[in-house]
Protein backbone atom coordinates (compact mmCIF):
# COMPACT_ATOMS: atom_id res chain seq x y z
CA UNK A 1 0.00 0.00 0.00
CA UNK A 2 3.27 2.17 0.52
CA UNK A 3 4.06 2.25 -2.90
CA UNK A 4 0.48 3.42 -3.94
CA UNK A 5 0.19 6.49 -1.64
CA UNK A 6 3.46 7.33 -2.82
CA UNK A 7 2.24 7.38 -6.62
CA UNK A 8 -0.41 9.21 -5.10
CA UNK A 9 1.75 11.93 -3.05
CA UNK A 10 3.55 12.06 -6.14
CA UNK A 11 0.89 13.02 -8.63
CA UNK A 12 -0.84 15.68 -6.13
CA UNK A 13 2.52 17.40 -6.12
CA UNK A 14 3.30 17.58 -9.97
CA UNK A 15 -0.32 18.76 -10.87
CA UNK A 16 -0.37 21.48 -7.33
CA UNK A 17 -4.03 20.69 -6.85
CA UNK A 18 -5.40 19.72 -3.15
CA UNK A 19 -6.92 16.15 -2.67
CA UNK A 20 -9.29 15.61 0.09
CA UNK A 21 -8.47 12.94 2.17
CA UNK A 22 -11.54 10.90 1.66
CA UNK A 23 -10.97 11.07 -2.12
CA UNK A 24 -7.65 9.54 -1.75
CA UNK A 25 -9.36 7.03 0.45
CA UNK A 26 -11.78 5.82 -2.23
CA UNK A 27 -9.02 5.56 -5.20
CA UNK A 28 -7.37 3.32 -2.92
CA UNK A 29 -9.51 1.26 -1.31
CA UNK A 30 -9.34 2.39 2.76
CA UNK A 31 -10.32 4.50 5.33
CA UNK A 32 -9.06 8.15 5.45
CA UNK A 33 -7.81 7.46 8.90
CA UNK A 34 -5.74 4.79 7.15
CA UNK A 35 -4.54 7.47 4.18
CA UNK A 36 -3.79 10.14 7.38
CA UNK A 37 -1.55 7.38 8.71
CA UNK A 38 0.65 6.53 5.85
CA UNK A 39 0.94 10.00 4.77
CA UNK A 40 2.86 10.29 8.06
CA UNK A 41 4.59 13.68 9.67
CA UNK A 42 3.27 16.69 8.13
CA UNK A 43 5.43 17.51 5.73
CA UNK A 44 4.83 20.25 2.53
CA UNK A 45 4.45 17.11 -0.12
CA UNK A 46 2.07 15.66 2.30
CA UNK A 47 0.02 19.03 2.80
CA UNK A 48 -1.79 18.99 -0.40
CA UNK A 49 -3.80 16.20 1.32
CA UNK A 50 -6.78 18.30 2.76
CA UNK A 51 -10.14 17.89 4.73
CA UNK A 52 -13.16 17.82 3.12
CA UNK A 53 -14.77 20.52 5.12
CA UNK A 54 -11.93 23.19 5.90
CA UNK A 55 -10.15 22.18 2.44
CA UNK A 56 -6.99 22.50 4.51
CA UNK A 57 -3.90 19.88 5.63
CA UNK A 58 -4.81 18.77 9.33
CA UNK A 59 -1.65 19.13 11.38
CA UNK A 60 0.43 20.76 9.29
CA UNK A 61 1.87 24.45 10.60
CA UNK A 62 2.53 26.67 7.95
CA UNK A 63 6.10 25.96 7.88
CA UNK A 64 4.99 22.09 6.39
CA UNK A 65 2.68 23.70 3.76
CA UNK A 66 3.91 23.53 0.52
CA UNK A 67 4.42 27.37 -0.76
CA UNK A 68 1.84 26.72 -3.49
CA UNK A 69 -1.05 25.00 -1.69
CA UNK A 70 -3.19 28.13 -2.47
CA UNK A 71 -1.93 28.54 -6.27
CA UNK A 72 -5.43 27.09 -7.48
CA UNK A 73 -8.52 27.15 -6.12
CA UNK A 74 -9.83 23.39 -7.33
CA UNK A 75 -9.61 20.41 -5.10
CA UNK A 76 -10.24 16.99 -5.92
CA UNK A 77 -13.07 15.39 -4.27
CA UNK A 78 -14.06 12.67 -6.26
CA UNK A 79 -11.48 9.17 -5.92
CA UNK A 80 -12.50 8.50 -9.31
CA UNK A 81 -10.61 11.47 -10.67
CA UNK A 82 -7.10 9.83 -8.83
CA UNK A 83 -8.17 6.31 -10.50
CA UNK A 84 -8.67 7.71 -14.09
CA UNK A 85 -5.52 9.28 -14.02
CA UNK A 86 -3.49 7.19 -12.14
CA UNK A 87 -4.87 3.99 -13.46
CA UNK A 88 -5.61 2.51 -9.94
Amino acid sequence: MQDKITIVIDYINEVKTRCTYNAAGEALGITTHAVKKLLGDPRPETSWFVSATTEEPLRHEDKDKHPELYRIRRVITSGKVLKRNLDL
